[in-house]
């Protein structure tokens, strides 16, 4: 469904769905590894080009050593552009967004990515199972 056409009954379901890619934006800006870790189910999965991590504690070492090393100083984002709903514990999130680099306002063309959000619900709580990304725009 796109997120102008969610019928009433699902507002509260996509609301949530949707706030999900914040949580990541918050732990982010805070260089909170756990924080951002969280957001993943127990066993959920992380790929971005050329790194697969498994596993909240795999996704939290990872951002750990990424807050003090290369995105030391950044911001991400990321806009929700589409949902579905793959049941009524299930659900996929497209973004659009990106790295910010240390003191941009626009993320940079060429570091814009799509993103796919696997989520699912787990103790009534949406949970990322598992994220992946790639560019927007081609080479």
């Amino acid at each position: 469904m796109s997120l102008n056409s969610a019928p009433a009954k699902q507002n509260d379901e996509l609301a949530a769905v949707t706030a999900v890619p914040q949580r990541i934006i918050d732990a982010w800006a805070g260089n909170d590894a756990e924080a951002f870790a969280d957001v993943f189910a127990e066993d959920g999965t992380m790929a971005l080009p050329g790194v697969f991590v498994k596993g909240r504690e795999g996704v939290k070492n990872f951002m750990a050593a990424g807050y003090a090393g290369p995105y030391k100083g950044t911001r991400v984002y990321g806009e929700p552009i589409d949902v579905k709903f793959l049941g009524a514990d299930s659900a996929v999130v497209v973004t659009l967004g990106g790295v910010l680099g240390k003191g941009e306002t626009e993320i940079a063309e060429e570091r814009k990515v799509r993103a796919l959000w696997v989520l699912a619900k787990n103790d009534g709580e949406w949970q990322l199972a598992a994220y992946q990304n790639t560019p927007a725009n081609a080479a």
